[in-house]
């Protein structure tokens, strides 16, 4: 009989540690809440089409309670997420952890919270992987494995190679809308002075298909990817999870919750002990357990074992995200252009500015305004509405927005616990401080990248520019961190849990460093690299 693994989590590391599994010969069980994506509206239709003619084209859009329509003030995100990802974050509230300097997300869907992400793939390259146990050489082979099996495009000859290192499997870049085509050419005249600040611009690797690959078609450019891309050219988990759902040695078990794991009297795992939709719990055996669950929910289970257990529970220290900062801006050049509909959405540049050491490299993308909705931008406007309105109309093609993104590391006062709810339940407590030189570092980079995109013809109101909250990026990571040296609660170089035996942690977790890049393309590489050489 083949070998068996029980793994906890079908976000982006679950289903390429069982994907890999797979491939080499092993059962895999799956457990997980699993919500499903609602099958796409007209699938061959475009965004602008579904205007025209769905029944309800504001349901469809804004949602029923109007959920996706932000009235924003100078604290609030630009845009919320629309109805049909809505399926992302159901019921997943019921943790109610207390926080502090932190305003986490959970998801409890099919495909965990990737099935929300914008697509942003970038490797990290050796001094990104520093701290850890192991470099780029280790890690670049199953970069290669992860973009061959989803479909990664973006470009491997321009600029950002300096900051993207090249692996197997990449496919051209989407075709480029007018306003990155400016932008491109408008870089090229200002090159000099951007790589004399330290900066690059390039085409962004995002998980979109500009080639078909395996059943999935290339993007047609419908404009729908904020509500769910219609034609599955636009990558997320649930696609891999169906693909191993095709396995015979694969069960996906949907409808439960994983609380804690059964240790035995030597401290070893045996098994996940799970609480269904209707409040039975199940116990699922294991001789093997991956985790998967998400960097917080891998640390409640884990923290819930030991107090079931009666063992001591430590406070994790480290926790880490990405901070992020929306800085919407205006190309002068495309001013009154007529606007283009049909393209692809999210982003389709990056760019690096790298002043020197490693925690100072900063990372952007930028998405040009083509169908995403723009109340949040009109609401922002210091005039009237009507006046708003009117700029927008000769300013709609011109505006883009840049999310910068800044790394984070691992601080003692940033940390993960466990207590007793009002409920005699068991919650997470989190707590995050911010570094005390963010803010200097964070107007000073705003203030080069401002600069930057001046000397491109374009604006950015500082008036307009945004912090997102802590944990708004969702890149997660650092509880239990890999380390070659040892240490209570840390894993090794392949995910084992020191502490407790039998478990291995495939999710941002271990990462010992959060660099300012995107992560989920790391956690799939990591993911699968545990999966091939841990078993």
């Amino acid at each position: 009989m083949s070998e068996s693994v029980l793994v906890i989590g079908s976000g982006p590391s679950g289903v390429h540690a069982a994907a890999t599994l797979l491939s080499r010969g092993f059962r895999v069980r799956m457990l997980d809440v699993g919500h499903m994506r609602p099958e796409p509206v007209r699938a061959d239709a475009s965004l602008n089409d579904l205007k025209r003619t769905l029944p309800d084209p504001t349901e469809y859009f804004l949602g029923n309670r109007w959920e996706a329509l932000v009235l924003n003030d100078d604290e609030e995100e630009y845009y919320g997420f629309p109805p049909g990802k809505q399926y992302v974050f159901q019921g997943a509230n019921a943790h109610d952890a207390r926080t502090r300097g932190f305003d986490p997300l959970f998801s409890h869907a099919a495909g965990g919270l990737a099935e929300a992400w914008t697509g942003g793939s970038y490797p990290f390259d050796e001094r990104d992987l520093g701290p850890w146990p192991f470099g780029w050489q280790e890690l670049a082979p199953y970069y290669g494995r992860v973009a061959e099996r989803i479909g990664i495009s973006g470009s491997c000859d321009d600029d950002m190679v300096t900051h993207f290192p090249v692996h197997a499997g990449v496919q051209p870049p989407v075709p480029a809308d007018a306003h990155t085509q400016k932008l491109l050419s408008q870089y090229e005249g200002a090159r000099s002075a951007w790589l004399a600040q330290g900066a690059r611009l390039g085409r962004a690797r995002i998980a979109t298909l500009s080639r078909p690959l395996g059943h999935r078609n290339a993007c047609h450019q419908s404009g729908r990817c904020q509500w769910g891309c219609p034609t599955d050219a636009f990558y997320t988990p649930s696609i891999t999870l169906r693909d191993c759902m095709a396995d015979d040695a694969f069960e996906y078990v949907p409808g439960h919750e994983v609380t804690h794991l059964a240790l035995d009297g030597s401290g070893r795992a045996t098994a996940a002990v799970a609480k269904r939709v209707d409040g039975v719990e199940e116990r699922f055996e294991a001789n093997r357990i991956l985790m998967a669950a998400g960097t917080l929910s891998t640390a409640r289970i884990v923290l819930t074992t030991l107090a079931l257990a009666g063992e001591e529970i430590p406070e994790l220290t480290g926790l880490m995200d990405n901070r992020q900062v929306m800085m919407p801006f205006v190309n002068l050049a495309l001013v009154g252009k007529p606007f283009e509909a049909e393209s692809y959405q999210y982003h389709q540049l990056a760019l690096g500015l790298d002043p020197g050491g490693s925690h100072d490299y900063v990372h952007g993308l930028i998405t040009t305004l083509t169908t995403a909705l723009v109340h949040p931008v009109v609401q922002s406007m210091p005039f009237s509405m009507k006046s708003s309105l009117a700029i927008l109309r000769s300013f709609h093609s011109a505006l883009a927005l840049l999310n910068v993104n800044f790394a984070d590391d691992r601080r003692s006062e940033n940390r993960v616990g466990l207590e007793r709810g009002g409920d005699d339940e068991w919650r997470l407590t989190i707590a995050y401080t911010s570094a005390a030189d963010e803010s200097e570092r964070l107007r000073a980079r705003l203030r080069t990248l401002r600069r930057l995109l001046l000397r491109l013809g374009c604006v950015a109101p500082p008036m307009m520019t945004r912090p997102r909250p802590m944990g708004a990026s969702v890149h997660y990571a650092g509880t239990f961190p890999m380390s070659g040296s040892g240490g209570d609660w840390t894993t090794d170089a392949h995910g084992a849990l020191r502490g407790i035996e039998g478990v291995w942690l495939v999710d941002g977790s271990s990462f010992p460093s959060l660099p300012a890049k995107n992560l989920t393309f790391t956690l799939m590489a990591n993911a699968c690299r545990i999966a091939e050489e841990a078993f």
